[in-house]
């Protein structure tokens, strides 16, 4: 019998997909991805909600996180993802917008709440910044560095070891060629990086259409 599996994005404007003008970015693409293989005869059906919210850090995350699972949770199994930190780190006036007690805090709350609804719950890596705005203040006020992204990838992979679920390294996928799959703005992919992180997904996507 075909299940209808909920697959739920959680997450800031990387998730969303800005900066993305032509693909929507990666949940996009799979979102595509999931219904072609649906009308292909899937075994499964596996609908995406892309649940990016454009310069949200985790803090969010806790306040709506419980209403957003009520609101979509499937008899027949949700998977979670949960992808933030690139806002949590940044740095304005000389203080983390999140800092990393609180950024581990709420991953806990967070992986806790997804538990209740879910076995199949994952931790998505942030993103290297391109040199050009490592240690630099942008427009936004906002200052990032490369070593806090870091630190703050070591806590996601803590917190993933913690709960025995799954860690997702976007960091490690792009590192090498981060200058030609982020954007412009330093920070956000481009539509190559982003059809890469669609691309590293794929397998993970296909497990549950069959």
């Amino acid at each position: 019998m075909k299940k209808i599996i909920y697959g739920l994005f959680f997450g800031d404007s990387i998730t969303y997909g800005e900066y993305d003008g032509i693909f929507g970015g990666w949940v996009d693409i799979l979102k595509r991805y999931a219904l072609q293989k649906c009308n292909e005869g899937s075994a499964n059906e596996l609908i995406l909600f892309n649940l990016g919210i454009g310069g949200e850090t985790t803090d969010g995350l806790v306040k709506r996180m419980r209403h957003e699972m009520a609101a979509r949770n499937s008899p027949s199994g949700n998977i979670i993802f949960i992808a933030y930190g690139a806002n949590d780190l940044a740095v304005r006036e000389g203080n983390y917008i999140v800092n990393p007690e609180q950024f581990r805090a709420n991953l806990q709350y967070a992986v806790q709440e997804a538990e209740k609804y879910s076995d199949a719950v994952y931790l998505v890596s942030i993103l290297p910044f391109s040199e050009k705005v490592d240690g630099i203040v942008v427009s936004s006020g906002k200052l990032r560095n490369n070593h806090t992204v870091v630190e703050y990838n070591k806590i996601l992979q803590e917190t993933a070891a913690e709960f025995q679920i799954s860690y997702i390294d976007f960091y490690s996928v792009f590192l090498k060629d981060k200058e030609i799959l982020l954007s412009a703005d330093g920070v956000h992919p481009n539509e190559k990086g982003y059809g890469l992180m669609a691309e590293t997904l794929i397998p993970l996507i296909d497990r549950y259409l069959q």
